[in-house]
């Protein structure tokens, strides 16, 4: 066998090798990518990735109550409750009664405004006409009979929140994941909504069953 003949012979051997590594590395690689997409499936189109653990719907529940405008709700709500007050002080001031007397405002029945305090019976129901007629006083006080417990559960909710990880899951429900949908009004319709149709034993939801009632020159 001559020199060139040998040469030859052994670079087609040195190809082979070189040719059966990299086929051996390409299958190697091509195993590792297939064990992979075993092991990590992906979503069905009507299937979660993941199931979210207990510890993930907090957080995501504390995400959404923290990116609420709350501040927002209680400067609405504080100008009904302001407008509230100053009426009732100019009615006290205008039938030349103290600015102290203790007054209770609600609704009956029937929709209308009734006054109850240490009033004589002819000024009250004096009262009592001028409030009825007066529809800026009774729009407020409508929107107040709504607004404010939703804003007293929801601020109560979100104080124990972050004081001590407590997580409300009404709270949670009433906030909408698109932040157009959690305006004031928006909220106050779910948290009614949800409210009438509880179990009537659930203290969140209890100590808000009762009619409404303003009212002004008392603690409580």
């Amino acid at each position: 066998m001559s020199l060139l003949t040998s040469l030859i012979q052994a670079s087609t051997r040195f190809q082979q090798t070189l040719e059966n590594r990299s086929a051996a590395e390409t299958e190697g690689q091509q195993t590792k990518r297939a064990a992979s997409s075993e092991t990590v499936q992906p979503a069905s189109p009507g299937g979660d990735r993941f199931t979210p653990s207990g510890d993930s719907l907090s957080d995501m529940g504390k995400l959404k109550s923290q990116k609420l405008p709350l501040a927002d709700y209680k400067q609405t709500v504080g100008q009904d409750l302001a407008f509230l007050k100053e009426t009732l002080r100019h009615k006290l001031a205008e039938y030349n009664l103290s600015p102290t007397t203790v007054v209770s405002v609600n609704k009956n029945d029937s929709g209308k405004i009734v006054v109850d305090g240490k009033v004589p019976e002819g000024t009250r129901t004096r009262i009592e006409n001028d409030l009825n007629v007066n529809k800026n006083f009774t729009d407020a006080f409508s929107r107040l009979s709504v607004n404010e417990p939703t804003l007293h559960f929801m601020d109560n909710a979100m104080k124990l929140n972050q004081a001590y990880g407590v997580n409300n899951s009404l709270l949670d429900t009433i906030i909408s994941e698109d932040q157009q949908f959690n305006g004031l009004q928006d909220l106050v319709h779910r948290y009614d909504t949800l409210r009438r149709s509880a179990p009537t034993n659930q203290v969140e939801i209890a100590e808000n069953q009762g009619a409404y009632a303003f009212n002004l020159n008392t603690r409580a």
